[in-house]
């Protein structure tokens, strides 16, 4: 097997570079300034560097409602996220088609982002999007909050990014899918797992790793470092206990960390399969698939985003999914383990939730090594007594 064709077949390019970047950002100065929402601003990078093959701008009215109905564009390729430039009634009112805008960062607008070719202007329903992706309505749910706060018209057309955002994080680590691709060719690596997180890895983390990396030629640890929610814990903390974590117990030369810019949409078994398909272009040939893949509360059943895959065949999705049980520590195993390995009750399980872990970490409690690495717990409770949460 070797690395995986980009999902549809081509590595999208939407960077301007040279003299055609000159001209477009000389034409954007005098364009229709729209600013992007922090969710907006990763979209862009992520179509503009080839993540989100075959988008190679906001979405279609066409390919809108049947990514919402079916997980496919409009040319059935599997896609599972509406990806689209919201913007309130009046300021598309101001929009003709055809026109060429300018994408900017949101706040004062300096910073000219990229360009845009609006070719199609469609009011949307917010509640039937939020209903067919997130499964609720409800705006407690952060993905639903961020679509009901959005505007009602969405602006279609391709786009070619000029800049990348100015506060972008983690230069060294922001690899896009040709860069990651030459890495993984030139360390021989024909088959990549992608492990996508938003927390810190943890002990059944690592155990999951590990089983993959028994069958792969190499890692891709992939950290999402867009906007997630105000209560996960900050990229930078995260990206620090990474650091520990692969400089003790992983082989260097199996595991490449790299961010994800996007931004979380908490989806859930969507989530998981836009994961999967982004991962692909990156180069991947398998995916983790671990129990609430991308979701939040009590929306999603443990194992929804595992079964979501089963709607699809192997074929259309082109990357082989590794579904893990939920792992834990069982004390009468003494090791990481899963239901489908450990006969013991529950009272053996060392077994902790997100928001408990957090809770313990703001106390300035250490949760067990059975859970966690104690650099990493060290890092996190530092980080968190200094307000890097």
């Amino acid at each position: 097997m070797s690395l995986n064709i980009p999902h549809g077949g081509k590595l999208v390019d939407r960077m301007l570079r040279g003299e055609e970047r000159e001209a477009a950002l000389q034409r954007a100065r005098d364009a229709k300034k729209i600013p992007l929402s922090e969710v907006g601003v990763a979209d862009l990078e992520m179509i503009a560097n080839g993540a989100m093959s075959p988008l190679t701008g906001f979405m279609s009215q066409a390919d809108y409602h049947s990514v919402v109905e079916t997980m496919r564009l409009a040319n059935g390729l599997v896609w599972s996220l509406p990806i689209t430039l919201p913007v309130a009634k009046d300021v598309a009112a101001g929009i003709r088609l055809d026109e060429e805008i300018a994408l900017v960062e949101n706040g004062n607008g300096a910073t000219i982002l990229g360009v845009m070719q609006v070719v199609e202007k469609f009011e949307y329903n917010k509640t039937r999007e939020a209903m067919e992706v997130y499964r609720t309505a409800e705006t407690a749910h952060p993905g639903v909050a961020r679509v009901m706060g959005q505007g009602e018209v969405c602006l279609a057309g391709e786009v070619w990014m000029i800049n990348r955002h100015p506060e972008s994080t983690f230069l060294e680590y922001r690899r896009d899918p040709a860069e990651t691709r030459k890495i993984f060719a030139e360390r021989g690596w024909n088959t990549v797992v992608g492990f996508q997180t938003r927390n810190p890895v943890h002990r059944a983390h690592e155990y999951i790793q590990k089983c993959a990396m028994e069958i792969v030629d190499g890692l891709l640890l992939h950290p999402l470092v867009g906007k997630t929610k105000n209560d996960d814990i900050s990229a930078e903390l995260r990206m620090e206990s990474y650091h520990a974590l692969l400089k003790n117990y992983y082989p260097a030369n199996r595991v490449l960390l790299s961010v994800f810019p996007a931004a979380m949409r908490y989806a859930g078994p969507r989530e998981a399969i836009f994961h999967a398909m982004c991962r692909k272009n990156y180069g991947c040939t398998h995916f983790i698939v671990g129990r609430d893949h991308a979701g939040v509360g009590k929306y999603y059943g443990t194992y929804d985003a595992q079964k979501m895959f089963t709607n699809f065949t192997p074929a259309e999705l082109g990357i082989t999914t590794l579904n893990f049980e939920n792992s834990f520590f069982c004390k009468k195993c003494g090791a990481v383990v899963t239901n489908k390995t450990c006969p013991h009750d529950s009272a053996q399980q060392v077994s902790l939730s997100g928001t408990q872990v957090r809770e313990m970490l703001g106390r300035g409690e250490a949760p067990p090594p059975e859970f966690s690495r104690a650099e990493v717990v060290e890092i996190l409770i530092k980080g968190l007594r200094n307000g890097n949460s």
